[in-house]
C-alpha cells in the first residue's frame, strides 16, 4: 500500500530522535556537531540561520551527504553528530531519516528555526 506524507512523517519521527532546544544549544556550544538547516535558501535569506549552520535544502541533501557525489559537502562526515532543523520540524525529520538510510548514525531533529532562536541559540544573517 502506498504511503502518504502523514505515514512518511510518522516513520521519520519514530526513527529520528528529537533533541530539545536547550540540549541542542549545549551541543552547538561544544562545537563538535554539524548543524544543517534544510530550509530553502529563500527562507534562510528572510530569517537568517543558526550561527555556524550550513544550509542544504532538502532537495539537495542526498547529493551533499553522499561522499561519492560530485556535489558532496565534506562537512558531512558519518562519524559526526548532525543536528537538523527546518521551519517547524517536519522536513528535518524526513531529512534525518534519509541520512540514517545513507549510513549516518548520530542524527537528531532539533525542530524549527523560530523555536531555536527564541530559546537563545545564536543566529546570524544568511
Amino acid at each position: 500500500m502506498p504511503k502518504n506524507v502523514k505515514d512518511l512523517l510518522a516513520e521519520a519521527n519514530s526513527a529520528v530522535p528529537k533533541m530539545s532546544a536547550d540540549e541542542a544549544k549545549e551541543k552547538i556550544r561544544s562545537g563538535d556537531v554539524l548543524v544543517v538547516d534544510v530550509r530553502d535558501a529563500t527562507e534562510v535569506q528572510q530569517t537568517g540561520k543558526i550561527r555556524g549552520a550550513i544550509n542544504v535544502s532538502r532537495g539537495m541533501l542526498e547529493f551533499r551527504a553522499d561522499p561519492e557525489s560530485q556535489y558532496h559537502n565534506p562537512a558531512f562526515q558519518k562519524d559526526k553528530m548532525i543536528l537538523l532543523h527546518c521551519a517547524s520540524g517536519g522536513r528535518s525529520a524526513l531529512a534525518g531519516k534519509t541520512l540514517q538510510d545513507m549510513g549516518y548514525t548520530a542524527v537528531f531533529n532539533i525542530g524549527g528555526f523560530k523555536d531555536l532562536a527564541e530559546a537563545g541559540i545564536d543566529t546570524e544573517p544568511a
